[in-house]
């Protein structure tokens, strides 16, 4: 088996999640020219997002679990395969179906991908501080593509088309798919054992009911049966998820994972700060370009202070941690964030690029960046090599799921305070502002709880290789 060096992969690993987080935000800002062209609602337009979002965040276990079983290096290069296919397909979409069953292709390769990211980091380089080092670049490589996917897709919307939104996913993909070919050795997974097919059944069928419950409760009320029934009938997959888990032989998440601490608060935090942060690109893209009328190319570059923010936070975490610990680092970057996002909710019609857009921006993302590292860290600490592809599954997972339900939740609250204040707004740039304001306030009570929670990680103490 020949070994290829670390930072070539480190370049391909970090390459392909920067694709599948760029895909996230990347179509943010191109939302509104593909309701123009498409003929897409409100609600049929959350779903070109959403149903990326939600495919991902459902399956991304399964993916997690297949690295480990059938070799991280195979998955990699299947999931970014299918990922490159799909994304061409969404560019060729004629139709709004044709262009929601490609996002969930998409889904469906990124959530294969995503999670041995991480987990082969996690084995090519040795706990401590090199790994973290390592982790804190693919932090900021992550973070960065949810940033930078608001100027991609404002320059590919504003000089070519929506669709090369999606269609540059393909010489990319294809350019990974090489560089993984000639980099990552293809090694075998872990003992042959069977997929939990019971398991994964019930996790997507749990989460993808309790999203569209949430969803239908902006058009039929909260106590509607069109809300309560799937809502009901997601939380009770979920509890026959977790009964399957602790019955089944070789489960899809081994429940003993969360017994260790750092891995159970890890995704607490996760999941708490990914309800509050996937929106930000959705509903800052929105209000640069309904309510302050900026075009698609503006929009994206008033996100580059985000994308430098991020990286700057992520790069700065791993060399506090060899100093401080890891907890402390954290939480100051949580109430940062907490600090930008209550800021971010006293936007106006009317607001500046510096008041409304950059300042808060900046505090926002230097605090995501510097909280996301030592999370990340502590919960790979500790693992079995052997579970280091459900781990990754996991924290993915808690994010993206969390993102997507925070999503839903946020968008419902939004269009609930929006229709309130169509009647008496003079133009409908402010009647769109008490709604996207809401949307930052609730995601900052979502903040300040992952915050919170960074206490109870245990004790960073870094160790040099």
């Amino acid at each position: 088996m020949r070994v290829a060096p670390v930072w070539a992969v480190l370049a391909v690993v970090c390459g392909g999640q920067f694709l599948v987080v760029l895909d996230i935000s990347v179509v943010n800002v191109a939302l509104p020219s593909i309701r123009a062209d498409l003929g897409l609602g409100e609600t049929g337009l959350q779903w070109v997002v959403s149903a990326y979002a939600l495919t991902y965040a459902c399956l991304l276990l399964l993916g997690g679990r297949i690295g480990d079983l059938f070799g991280r290096e195979r998955t990699f290069l299947f999931g970014l395969g299918l990922f490159t296919a799909a994304s061409l397909a969404g560019g060729l979409a004629q139709g709004p179906w044709m262009l929601v069953a490609a996002r969930t292709l998409q889904g469906i390769g990124g959530a294969v991908l995503a999670p041995t990211t991480l987990s082969i980091l996690t084995t090519y380089f040795p706990e401590g501080a090199q790994r973290t080092r390592a982790i804190g670049t693919w932090t900021a490589v992550g973070a960065g593509g949810g940033a930078a996917g608001g100027l991609v897709g404002g320059v590919l919307t504003d000089y070519l088309s929506w669709r090369w939104v999606l269609l540059i996913n393909v010489p990319i993909g294809v350019l990974l798919l090489m560089g993984a070919a000639l980099c990552l050795p293809v090694r075998r997974g872990g003992p042959a054992r069977r997929l939990d097919i019971s398991g994964t059944v019930l996790v997507t069928a749990g989460v993808a009911a309790l999203a569209y419950g949430i969803t239908m409760s902006e058009s039929h009320g909260g106590t509607s049966g069109h809300t309560l029934l799937p809502v009901v009938l997601g939380l009770l997959a979920l509890v026959l998820f977790i009964r399957v888990e602790s019955r089944t032989a070789e489960p899809l998440v081994p429940l003993g994972l969360f017994r260790l601490r750092s891995v159970s608060v890890a995704n607490m935090v996760l999941f708490a700060v990914g309800a509050a942060t996937f929106a930000i690109w959705y509903f800052l893209s929105l209000y640069m370009q309904n309510v302050l009328h900026y075009s698609p190319v503006r929009t994206g570059l008033c996100f580059l202070p985000h994308t430098v923010s991020v990286i700057v936070g992520s790069k700065l975490a791993p060399w506090l941690m060899d100093r401080v610990d890891g907890r402390l680092i954290g939480a100051t970057g949580g109430l940062l964030a907490v600090g930008g996002m209550l800021w971010q909710s006293t936007l106006t019609a009317h607001g500046t690029f510096v008041g409304s857009i950059l300042g808060p921006g900046v505090l926002m993302m230097m605090g995501v960046g510097l909280l996301m590292t030592p999370v990340t860290a502590a919960a790979t600490s500790g693992v079995p090599m052997s579970e280091q592809g459900v781990v990754s599954g996991l924290l993915n997972t808690a994010s993206q799921l969390s993102g997507a339900l925070g999503l839903t939740i946020l968008a419902t609250a939004a269009a609930n305070r929006i229709s309130s204040f169509q009647g008496g707004a003079d133009d409908a740039g402010e009647a769109l502002v008490p709604g996207y304001a809401l949307a930052f306030r609730i995601g900052a009570v979502f903040l300040l709880t992952g915050t919170a929670l960074i206490a109870l990680l245990p004790k960073w103490v870094p160790r040099e290789p």
